[in-house]
């Protein structure tokens, strides 16, 4: 049903990844707030993993495509 376009290179991924990532952080950052109790924990322990990774995104690209 989703496929990768075949001829999309490295910083093209990343920058998606990056940007995907960004969008998940705050719909989960929304939810945790809408939550309560330990709910709200697991929400924004979620997010908190989210936010570890788009940093590992945003580095990865950093590398991939210096500036």
């Amino acid at each position: 049903m989703f496929t990768v376009a075949e001829g999309a290179d490295l910083e093209c991924l990343l920058a998606n990844l990056s940007e995907t990532l960004a969008s998940v952080n705050v719909m989960a950052n929304e939810l945790a707030f809408d939550l309560d109790g330990a709910r709200r924990s697991f929400a924004l322990g979620i997010q908190q993993m989210v936010e570890l990774s788009e940093l590992l995104a945003n580095r990865a690209l950093d590398i991939a495509v210096p500036r």
